[in-house]
Parts: C-alpha cells; structure tokens; sequence
C-alpha cells in the first residue's frame, strides 16, 4: 500500500533559513513512467538556498518542495516503468522534492547506487555529477592532456570537478577562499590551489602554464572574474558559466574574446526536460560509474545532518564554510 503522507521540508515564504518548516504533507505517486522513492537521504545544493530565497522557482509541473539529489530505496512503480524493481537502491536527479521521505522521478534520471556506496555518498552524486559532466566535458568540451580551472573548488561542483578532471588525464587549477580548502583540493587532486584571497589568479594560471592559459573554465562567480577568465584562458578556450555569486551584469572588454578566439556559454539544468537529463544519466554510467564503483572517484562529505535541521544545513552552505557535500539523512 502506497503511503498517504510523509514528513517534508517546506518553504513557507521566501526568507531566511528559518522559513524552512519540518512538517507533515501529502506523499507523491507515481505517475506512468515514474518510480515512487523512499528517500533515506537527500543533497543540498546552493540552487537550494536560492530557491528558499524567493529567486530561483521550481520548473513548471515540478514537487515545490526543495531538494535536487535523493538516495534510497524504490517502494513502487508507476504502469510503464520497467528499469527498477521495488527494492532497488537508487539515486536520483530531481526537479524538486528532494527534502522529504518520499519523492517520485521519471525512472530514465535515476540510477543504481554503486556497490559498496552508501546512501549519503549517494545522495551526494547526482546534482554535482550531473552539472560537471554537462558542463565541463559535454559543453566545454575538457579533453586528455588539457587545463581546467575551477573556481569555488573546494564546493560540492569543486570537489567533483577536480576528481573527474584528474580520472580522464586532465591537469587541474582551483580557486579557494582559504588555505585550509587549498589543502582540501590538492589533497583531491588538484595541480594548483589558489588562495584567491591572497593571490591574482591570473597571475597563477600564467606563472603554472607558462603564458598558455587554460582551456576550460568552471565558473559560478561571474562578476569581476568574468574579464579576468577571459585573462586566464588560452586562445580559444571555453568558459562554462553556471552561477553569479558576483553578479550576472559584469563589465568586460570584449576585444579579449575576439582575439583568443574563445567560447563564453552557460547553462542551467533544472529547467531542462526528462530526455535530456536521460542522456546525461547514460553518459554517466556507462562513463564515471566505473570510477566510481572502483572507489577512485567518491563524493566529499562535509556535513551530514537530520532531515529536521535542514535550516542549519543551509545556513552552513550560505557561510560557505562547507568542503564538499552537506547532506540531509531522512
């Protein structure tokens, strides 16, 4: 019998952390293609706290509640869905309702929780695997033998930035707030760690490449760094944008990205649809599961929490003390 209720997260105005409210609501079911998930833990992410805030909404269609990334178990299948059997542990990439002790998802965006992977590394997977694959080897295109540079390194995107650079033969860079999170990320991999409170990280990127630039930036700053990565990249290098920390209205000169021929994109991945995040999902496993699986690529936990606390959860996440992932254990 499928559960009638459940406990849940919900926001309850846009605000602070405190507006965030365990409380008692009605359980998802499963629609034809969907699986119904008793969730055993779920990711926070800073799409998270923007939505909390009033300035990033849920998609059209999507559970209002927060949460992106679950771990669990599969209690029940919608009529067509066929790839997962009750009893299954699975992952998963949600548009939403991710703070809860059930939610639902198309079966095509969830996927088997690795072997020897427990629910809270897996919860940690999804949202930041996704968004790094996506972003920085579909879109930006990172190859063997080639730089990245990540800034925020030592965040959830950071910390899998660097591991699955390193895992397909790329040299690393990371910009970091503190000499503590440098070691962090160096401890992880990275060539470079660049304290960007103490150091032009232009100036590094030159000095550590000889003058070359790198190919591939991560940026979730924008703002001031956006001249600066032109500054850092290589002649056509690609600057991947999935964030604004800085602000979404910088002032550049433009003349850079004429004359090093470069690529500026973006992207956000929410909004997108079932399929698209189905592609990614197949890229994963049959690409990074293997990592993965073999232990040489796992998700950085930094703090793992009950469901209940999920404002302290975000209020460590908007201190931006965090190395890696703070996840919720329902």
């Amino acid at each position: 019998m499928l559960p009638k209720t459940m406990k849940a997260i919900e926001i309850t105005a846009a605000g602070a952390p405190d507006v965030l409210r365990y409380t008692s609501l009605p359980a998802p079911q499963p629609a034809s293609h969907e699986i119904l998930i008793r969730v055993h833990a779920a990711g926070v992410n800073r799409p998270d706290v923007a939505q909390r805030q009033g300035s990033y909404p849920p998609p059209p269609g999507a559970s209002p509640l927060p949460g992106l990334e679950i771990a669990g178990e599969v209690v029940a299948c919608g009529k067509e869905a066929k790839a997962y059997a009750a009893g299954a542990k699975v992952m998963a990439l949600i548009a939403g309702g991710g703070y809860a002790e059930y939610a639902v998802v198309d079966e095509r965006n969830a996927l088997p929780i690795p072997a020897g992977m427990d629910d809270i590394h897996a919860a940690a997977v999804p949202e930041t695997f996704f968004t790094v694959w996506d972003n920085v080897f579909r879109r930006g295109g990172l190859k063997k033998g080639e730089t990245l540079l990540v800034h925020g390194g030592s965040s959830g995107i950071g910390t899998t930035a660097i591991q699955l650079a390193k895992a397909f033969g790329a040299a690393v860079i990371i910009t970091a707030g503190s000499a503590e999170k440098c070691q962090a990320c160096e401890k992880l991999g990275a060539d470079l760690a660049v304290n960007y409170r103490e150091q032009d990280f232009v100036e590094a990127v030159n000095s550590f490449t000889r003058g070359k630039g790198v190919d591939v930036i991560l940026d979730m700053v924008g703002g001031d760094y956006t001249e600066k990565n032109y500054k850092a990249a290589a002649v056509e290098g690609r600057i991947v944008q999935i964030a604004f920390l800085h602000g979404h209205k910088p002032a550049i000169n433009l003349n850079l990205l004429m004359q090093k021929r470069l690529c500026h994109t973006g992207s956000t991945l929410r909004a997108r649809d079932v399929a698209f995040k189905a592609e990614i999902a197949a890229d994963l496993r049959a690409k990074v599961w293997p990592f993965l699986e073999q232990g040489t690529v796992k998700p950085l936990i930094d703090t793992v929490l009950p469901l209940e606390q999920a404002a302290k959860a975000h209020e460590r996440m908007e201190k931006s003390n965090h190395i890696g992932k703070i996840v919720l254990k329902v």
